[in-house]
């Protein structure tokens, strides 16, 4: 008989959650986990870097009090401070996983797994020593590592990934950030606000390069607005390194320059964890990225092991993790629920955020889908005007045969927020005419919605 029915290596938004539902299902589980609780997204990602926006976003608030009629101090950061409450935020999140955890009596095993066999591990832990255990199914939730190339080497002090810089209790004088996916324009944003002089180069054609190209275009001129320099279509060539800096030896269009700045942030992507796991004891197989091969259920090529989150490819995010941990433990309890990979969220927490989900206008054109757009900008929003937050809009694409919703892609101050009732929308699938006949109150962000979808249909609520 095996030690556990089911057992979940990594304890990340994945893992646990796997572990929590598994133990629910009335088996007996174990989550083996060689560092914190939480995993990457609530100790070293999500977590503590929304704890760094928010207070970026309340000195810029400080900065502008006169703008509300109000007279404040001369507004400066304290960067330790600031640092040291985030890391207090993801060590009071990982708390509330051990003790949800304990209360589905959840087994934590903690250590370094690696398959010894089809469906049996091996856990080092940090005196060296080992044990082995078994499960009847094996959950592989074991995330991801920041990719490296080796013309651009981290050291960990001058040239950095995001795990480094969140450890950090100062703010560099300069920041260069190689990669303008959300890592780089949040890193960008929240130390251009707290002084350092930043630049953000990406390689491709626009920042945020997943994002609908009206919403990043936006985003990259609200960045230069605020004083970022930002380089689209940009590559790094080498870095070199220098007594207190390094030269960014970059090119565009053939013709190359030179920055010389004190910090260097590679964000360039990631990596699945998968390096001394032993799949091939366990039988499990990758694809041509590296990620482990699953099937709908997130079945891997072994029988009875599984692979969640950004181990298993796809969108590399907390909440797609999380519900490809349900996915696992339905198929394991005889109850299938495959994710809808359509419907899975995108958000980024720079200012203006960036929040978005389905087709992008470009998707849909590409796809040959005939479509229509409905568009909602906040300056004509009451409230937006109010709080004084008028920039960014709302954009949401449809069927234009049925009117289903289809895209939705925003960016402006909390668009993040005015995610859920989208998400519903097209779950449900909802058409325009149901978006701009439902009732919103009046005055919030999300009559934005209502407006974009009126839009669509060519008519207006309340303008």
């Amino acid at each position: 008989m095996s030690d556990f029915e089911v057992l979940v290596i990594g304890a990340g938004p994945g893992g646990y959650v796997a572990a929590i539902k598994a133990a629910q299902h009335g088996k007996k589980v174990a989550v083996v986990e060689k560092e914190h609780l939480g995993g990457v997204c609530l100790n070293w990602g999500c977590i503590p870097t929304k704890a760094l926006l928010k207070s970026a976003e309340i000195l810029d608030a400080a900065r502008h009090a006169k703008d509300y009629g109000l007279v404040v101090p001369e507004a400066k950061p304290d960067v330790a401070a600031v640092m040291k409450r985030s890391r207090d935020v993801a060590g009071s999140m990982s708390k509330g996983i051990d003790f949800l955890l304990k209360k589905n009596k959840v087994t934590v095993l903690s250590g370094t797994a690696a398959f010894t066999g089809p469906k049996t591990v091996a856990i080092t832990k940090a005196d060296g020593s080992t044990q082995t255990v078994s499960g009847d199914a094996v959950i592989i939730a074991t995330g991801h590592q920041p990719r490296s190339f080796p013309h651009l080497p981290v050291d960990g002090e001058q040239v950095v990934n995001y795990r480094h810089l969140l450890a950090r209790t100062s703010a560099p004088a300069s920041l260069l950030c190689i990669g303008a996916g959300a890592i780089g324009m949040e890193f960008g944003y929240f130390f251009n606000a707290m002084g350092t002089k930043v630049t953000v180069v990406e390689a491709l054609d626009q920042v945020l390069p997943l994002e609908d190209s009206e919403i990043s275009q936006f985003v990259a001129r609200s960045f230069t607005k605020g004083g970022i320099d930002v380089r689209t279509a940009t590559k790094v060539v080498k870095l070199e390194r220098k007594p207190g800096s390094v030269a960014v030896h970059l090119e565009k269009d053939g013709k190359a320059e030179v920055v010389e700045v004190e910090t260097v942030l590679v964000a360039v992507g990631f990596l699945a964890n998968t390096a001394n796991l032993g799949l091939d004891k366990a039988g499990v197989q990758l694809d041509e990225r590296g990620f482990v091969k699953v099937d709908a259920n997130q079945a891997t090529t072994a029988t009875g092991v599984y692979a969640i989150g950004d181990v298993a490819g796809k969108q590399l995010l907390a909440h797609k993790a999380s519900f490809e941990g349900e996915a696992a433990v339905g198929h394991i309890c005889g109850h299938p629920q495959p994710v809808d990979y359509a419907q899975i969220p995108g958000c980024t927490y720079c200012q203006p955020q960036v929040a978005s989900l389905g087709l992008t206008e470009k998707k849909a054109k590409d796809r040959g889908r005939p479509y229509k757009v409905g568009k909602f900008q906040f300056m004509a929003s009451g409230k937006a005007k109010a709080i004084g937050h008028p920039e960014g809009f709302v954009k949401l694409i449809f069927d234009a045969e049925h009117m289903q919703l289809i895209g939705a892609h925003m960016t402006g101050y909390d668009a993040t927020e005015l995610l859920g009732e989208l998400s519903v929308a097209m779950k449900l699938e909802a058409t325009a005419t149901e978006l701009m006949l439902t009732v919103h109150a009046h005055p919030t962000l999300h009559e934005a919605v209502m407006e974009a979808a009126a839009d669509a249909l060519g008519c207006c609520v309340h303008q």
